[in-house]
């Protein structure tokens, strides 16, 4: 799975059913929201709410750092 997989526009968190955010080279689906990584398992995103593991407070904040200069980026193109 790339970032500019189609699919992970329409890939959403089983439990709040929020958008998920891809995180390479981990290859891994993360929602900042519940603090949940589900892992992709051969190139197949394992997306049962049991799948979800969660994270600890740090490395949360390592993976907030990470999601937020992509999204900021992404903002900026699509304003242009």
């Amino acid at each position: 799975m790339t970032p500019e997989d189609p699919l992970l526009k329409i890939l959403a968190c089983p439990l709040d059913k929020g958008p998920l955010h891809l995180l390479t080279p981990e290859e891994v689906l993360y929602n900042p929201r519940l603090r949940l990584r589900y892992p992709i398992l051969e190139g197949i995103p394992q997306l049962l709410p049991s799948s979800g593991e969660p994270t600890s407070e740090e490395e949360h904040e390592r993976l907030l750092k990470r999601i937020e200069p992509v999204e900021a980026a992404k903002g900026a193109t699509d304003a242009s």
